[in-house]
């Protein structure tokens, strides 16, 4: 194996890279005295915001959270289903249990694995009880058909979720991800395009009345201190956290054309090799959260590249209603789930993050090249 092996992602030279401006933040921080909903989270809503596009961010403690929260303001109920999508992590399915709701899950693209518009206005057209929203994911980077999900859920009357843990900064036409839907939940866990040191999430919305509940609900229903009007819950993004984002936030665009050069790299020294390399749907910006090749020999690929000390990973090895937690419990949709587990048995993800050098993109691809499996 190579002496200096190449990591999948890696969120320490995401802080190496923005080391002053993080210690800083950071030091200003404790040394502030004030450590919870204070002026770095205050900050930090209204500089994301304006980054995405809405009018209103309400940061809370993690994407699960964010989900969950969403969910409970847009008016899902207890009993109702939530349409999303088998091909995720696991955060998503889990959000709409913990909220209350039943999962109803729908086969993706195989191009974009993002949520099929057919088969979701399949599901909408006959649904099995109420369904009240569809939380459409934007995978590895790429949002899902914004332009068919828009029109379709407003013509069934469900809310549209935006799932948009893996996208941020990710344009659909002339606007972000994040814009297009009632709500979009952000995830900040620290290897995401704009990760904080820790857990921490968000969600973006333009419409008021839903921004209220989300502050009520972040903090125990409370629109005073102390007087709960809503039963709510402790998920509030952390004052640290909040300055670790703010001094992140403005390299993010950067970044992202970084992944994008990468991504470039790999498409052009990959081509002829017995893979399906990302596709990239016209008209929207491919922010490469991850870039995930598909090959029939995955495994043994997997380990040749490990001895070439080239680091992967798969997101997802086994959807998510193929995992025990779930498996015979919860609602699939009537169409099935064969692009979905076919996805599941090929995906492979390789190093992708905005501080891996050119240097280190040639030698993934030499080991990709030098491999008979590939």
């Amino acid at each position: 194996m190579s002496p200096n092996p190449i990591p999948q992602t890696d969120p320490r030279a995401g802080y190496l890279a923005r080391r002053k401006a993080i210690d800083e933040a950071i030091a200003r921080t404790l040394e502030s005295g004030w450590y919870i909903l204070g002026a770095e989270v205050s900050s930090f809503e209204v500089e994301f915001a304006a980054y995405i596009g809405g009018r209103h961010c309400v940061g809370v403690g993690s994407g699960t959270d964010a989900l969950v929260l969403a969910l409970r303001a847009a008016g899902v109920r207890p009993g109702d289903f939530v349409a999303t999508v088998s091909h995720t992590a696991v955060a998503t399915v889990a959000a709409i249990e913990l909220a209350g709701a039943k999962p109803l899950l729908v086969d993706i693209d195989p191009k974009t694995y993002t949520i099929d518009p057919e088969k979701l206005s399949q599901v909408l057209s006959s649904p099995p009880g109420r369904i009240s929203a569809v939380i459409a994911v934007h995978l590895y980077g790429q949002p899902a058909d914004l332009a068919a999900l828009v029109p379709l859920v407003a013509k069934h009357g469900v809310r549209l979720i935006e799932d948009c843990a893996q996208s941020h900064g990710a344009y659909f036409g002339d606007r972000r991800a994040g814009t297009f839907g009632d709500i979009a939940c952000f995830s900040f866990y620290p290897t995401k395009n704009l990760g904080a040191l820790g857990d921490g999430g968000a969600v973006v919305t333009s419409d008021d009345g839903i921004a209220e509940r989300l502050r009520a609900l972040r903090e125990y229903g409370w629109k005073e201190r102390y007087i709960s009007d809503i039963p709510g819950t402790n998920s509030r993004l952390d004052e640290l956290q909040a300055a670790i984002l703010r001094a992140k936030l403005p390299a993010l665009d950067l970044e992202n054309t970084r992944r994008a050069e990468i991504a470039d790299a790999y498409d052009k020294g990959l081509q002829g090799l017995a893979l399906t390399l990302p596709y990239r749907r016209a008209g929207t910006s491919h922010v490469f959260h991850q870039y995930v090749v598909r090959s029939g020999k995955r495994e043994a690929l997997r380990m040749a590249l490990k001895q070439e000390g080239v680091a992967t990973n798969i997101h997802y090895p086994v959807p998510v209603h193929r995992q025990a937690a779930y498996e015979g419990r919860i609602a699939v949709a009537p169409s099935g789930m064969a692009e979905t587990e076919r996805a599941a048995l090929e995906v492979l993800s390789l190093p992708m993050y905005p501080q891996l050098d050119d240097a280190q993109v040639d030698r993934v691809v030499a080991a990709l090249r030098k491999t008979s499996f590939s």
